[in-house]
């Protein structure tokens, strides 16, 4: 069997792909002892460190923004601790570690618990099954949003959507999205939405820790995504942080910008869309007009070579060739004919008696007009009329010789 080679990177890359797609490593919770903690004071305030148990070993980093809101106590190495973060890999150095966002000592750990608990208790309901998820419209007209009416949320969320499509109809359910009873009016906003007809809900908040996150890791806000008819996005906290709702929601956003970007389609690209199958219509058209003028053409050629018209025309063509034909025809005969009757009358005028007369003969007849051939057919006192070109003569005859040779 032949087997891929990977580069490094690439291993490294698809490892940490395979960790960024495990929905149970997104968010997790880790007991374990403090160990070999670095001197973070003096250096970027990133807490590199690792946590321990009786066989096993796991490495750590907190960066400084993280720890800033995450860890209200200062870590030493020994502490027993409870960790809520996520697993991820340092593709450069190969390191899978717990990336930490939540520290707290043992002893209030039970924020985790109920996170885990009803997590699994969800989960085994079958409120995670990604044959339940609703696919978001590709085309939406209004965007309903439960999240508070004032900060960052709301105003990245118009911001984003002005830019991609000023024409989307944005509905705000404003909520509280911490404390007391927040969870209640997230839900309460979200059966609002629904019955407005909506095309699509986001619901979200800005990042914090756990505690401040945790109106949406409650059961009925999971109870409000779960029975929605309309497809939700979750946009809660920072990339990094997920909570129950990311998992029951139709789909999870990484920020509210990103979940505006997800639900308002880019109005440019349609028009972009629009002008190119305007150009291809166009083209299509032309292109039809073309074959049509030239279906036109050779059926009009065809009904011309079969009209009247053109078989009058034809047939006049004829017509006038033939009377050339004819013409031409008579004109050669007649010149034939004339040079045949010149010839004749050349050889005619050679023969003529009248041209011989001219000559200086005479025609001889007797007495009774009859011609005389020869002087044996005359007697001695016979009358005979000479015949001149110019008039007659009559004589007598008084002696007759005959050319006896």
């Amino acid at each position: 069997m032949n087997r891929k080679t990977y580069t490094v990177t690439e291993l490294n890359t698809y490892i940490k792909e395979l960790i960024q797609r495990d929905g149970e490593l997104a968010v997790v919770f880790v007991q374990g002892e403090v160990t070999n903690l670095k001197d973070y004071k003096s250096t970027s305030g990133h807490m590199y460190f690792s946590i321990k148990d009786d066989r096993s070993q796991l490495p750590c980093v907190m960066f400084r923004g993280d720890r800033a809101k995450g860890l209200d106590f200062e870590l030493q190495n020994g502490m027993e601790i409870i960790i809520g973060g996520t697993m991820d890999m340092y593709e450069r150095d190969g390191k899978i570690q717990l990336y930490a966002k939540k520290i707290k000592s043992v002893g209030d750990g039970a924020i985790a618990e109920r996170y885990e608990k009803l997590k699994a208790e969800l989960e085994e309901k079958g409120y995670f099954d990604e044959s339940i998820k609703k696919p978001i419209p590709r085309y939406v007209k209004t965007v309903g949003i439960v999240t508070a009416k004032t900060g960052a949320v709301i105003h990245d969320i118009q911001t984003t959507a002005a830019r991609r499509n000023p024409y989307v109809q944005l509905v705000l359910y404003p909520s509280a999205v911490q404390g007391e009873g927040a969870a209640e009016e997230i839900a309460k906003g979200i059966k609002r939405l629904d019955k407005e007809g909506v095309d699509v809900i986001i619901i979200g908040r800005g990042g914090g820790s756990m505690e401040d996150l945790w109106a949406f890791n409650e059961k009925v806000v999971a109870d409000a995504i779960y029975e929605c008819n309309t497809p939700i996005v979750s946009a809660v906290g920072h990339e990094t942080d997920f909570s129950i709702s990311d998992f029951v929601a139709d789909l999870r956003a990484a920020t509210p910008t990103a979940a505006a970007e997800l639900t308002v389609y880019d109005v440019r690209e349609v028009f972009d869309r629009l002008d190119s199958y305007e150009v291809s219509l166009q083209r299509a058209m032309e292109t039809i007009i073309r074959d049509e003028r030239m279906r036109v053409a050779r059926a009009a050629e065809r009904l011309s070579a079969h009209s009247p018209v053109h078989k009058l025309e034809v047939s006049k063509e004829k017509l006038e060739k033939l009377t050339h034909q004819l013409k031409t025809s008579a004109l050669r005969i007649f010149e034939n004919k004339k040079n045949d009757f010149i010839n004749i009358a050349t050889r005619l005028d050679a023969v003529s008696p009248i041209k011989r007369l001219k000559s200086g003969y005479a025609f001889v007849s007797d007495s009774e007009g009859s011609a005389v051939t020869g002087a044996a057919a005359v007697n001695e006192g016979d009358s005979l009329t000479l015949t001149m070109s110019d008039g007659r003569l009559v004589t007598n005859v008084t002696e007759v010789m005959i050319d006896k040779s």
